[in-house]
């Protein structure tokens, strides 16, 4: 059984967390226990209902408020497939975790409300939905009960959507008109839209097809990438000379026999022998954790990048990339930070920033040289050491980075690298 990993986005008080309440309410995914507790914590509400939000809003500032803060990530199952859930946050203020909980997913479900149509965290989101490489867009025109579910209503937000996404280069979206709180179009087809004839949320969700993502996970992408994560040596009597690469394949496919690249050095070796949960295996294919042994002894640390030496990432000190920038404190044209790829960290310094993108209008603005929280731009780095990586188009795994702050350790921007800097 194969697994889906969507996340909920949109503005505040679309009802993300209501719309993942009601999905797994109708798909009788909640525990008795669970549902007692939400009953209990909404008793004495004057419509009598329960709700369904508290499923995902669990911090106590969260219910408080009435929004989502944290990144939740609740998990269900049909008989057709298996989900991870990842609720974000709608509030700008807190976009960096929508961005954090958006970097592994395959579907996005972008909340607009009826009432207001597409707004400008519809567009942020939909924005850094496309950065991230996210295959499929679902978009939930919610509350629809409050205009009288209005397929005129529908047909003009469907209008405005777009033609923003001619913007995003998206190539699979789909309209569902639905009220999350009411359960229309969610789990089940609503009888109060007659006039719509697509699937309900959920029936999408089962059958949307993965098999030719992008990121293919499953090994069908021939560029084998191994970010070595740590260096086994156990210099015991009976292991007097063993010596193992431990890390997670995230692309592509080792045999043993094999001839591979070590980087940035460009050392060249061949497999000699792959261990997995303490058994030799003949090949290691993209998500698994594996210990690889090399015919050659040659010099490789945590950080280092073991490729298939007939398909050779880029490595260079000069990079460029798409930046989702996640700090208060701006970020200025020759700024220092650690820029992390993989398991491999180098310092590194803004050469340049050749535009910044307007989110209302997703046009360049150029001459920029600071950026403020939230902003997304095009920027040019200068590492202290050669990385190794490929264009997140055609591998997020080996092609997305973060920056660090030197001193307090803190992450405070996304990079999708996208080739070598003039």
């Amino acid at each position: 059984m194969d697994l889906l990993r969507f996340i909920t986005a949109g503005s505040v008080d679309d009802g993300k967390s209501t719309l993942i309440g009601r999905l797994l309410y109708d798909s009788k995914s909640i525990l008795a226990d669970q549902l007692e507790a939400i009953e209990r914590a909404t008793k004495g509400r004057d419509d009598g209902t329960v709700d369904l939000a508290l499923l995902t809003d669990g911090l106590r500032s969260e219910r408080e408020q009435g929004i989502t803060i944290d990144v939740a990530y609740r998990y269900f199952q049909t008989t057709a497939r298996k989900f991870i859930i990842v609720d974000a946050p709608g509030h700008i203020q807190y976009t960096r975790n929508l961005e954090s909980g958006a970097s592994n997913c395959q579907l996005a479900v972008v909340l607009v409300d009826a009432r207001h149509g597409v707004v400008e965290q519809t567009r942020r989101h939909s924005l850094i939905a496309s950065m991230l490489g996210i295959p499929h867009l679902v978009v939930a025109v919610n509350k629809m009960d409050l205009v009288g579910y209005s397929q005129d209503v529908f047909s003009d937000i469907c209008i405005q959507y777009a033609e923003l996404a001619k913007k995003l280069n998206a190539k699979d979206i789909t309209f569902i008109p639905m009220s999350a709180l009411n359960g229309d179009n969610v789990v089940d087809k609503s009888a109060n839209m007659p006039w719509y004839d697509g699937p309900a949320l959920l029936a999408h969700l089962e059958t949307v097809e993965l098999s030719n993502d992008i990121n293919l996970t499953l090994g069908r992408f021939p560029q084998g990438r191994l970010p070595v994560q740590y260096v086994i040596r156990p210099q015991t009597t009976e292991l007097h000379d063993y010596r193992g690469y431990a890390g997670k394949v995230n692309s592509g496919t080792f045999r043993v026999g094999d001839a591979i690249t070590v980087l940035p050095s460009g050392q060249t070796s061949t497999i000699s022998r792959i261990e997995a949960n303490e058994q030799d295996i003949n090949e290691a294919i993209a998500s698994q954790s594996v210990i690889l042994h090399l015919a050659d002894d040659i010099d490789i640390s945590r950080g280092d990048l073991i490729v298939s030496a007939d398909h050779q990432p880029t490595v260079s000190q000069n990079v460029e990339g798409m930046l989702c920038w996640m700090d208060a404190k701006e970020l200025k044209v020759g700024s220092k930070y650690v820029l992390q790829v993989g398991t491999s960290r180098t310092r590194c310094s803004v050469r340049a920033i050749p535009y910044q993108l307007n989110i209302e209008t997703y046009e360049h603005i150029e001459d920029v040289e600071s950026l403020g929280l939230n902003a997304l731009a095009k920027v040019i780095l200068r590492t202290a050491q050669p990385i190794a990586f490929d264009p997140y188009v055609q591998n997020r795994f080996n092609g997305g980075a973060i920056l660090i702050d030197e001193t307090s350790n803190v992450t405070v921007g996304a990079v999708m690298l996208e080739g070598e800097a003039e």
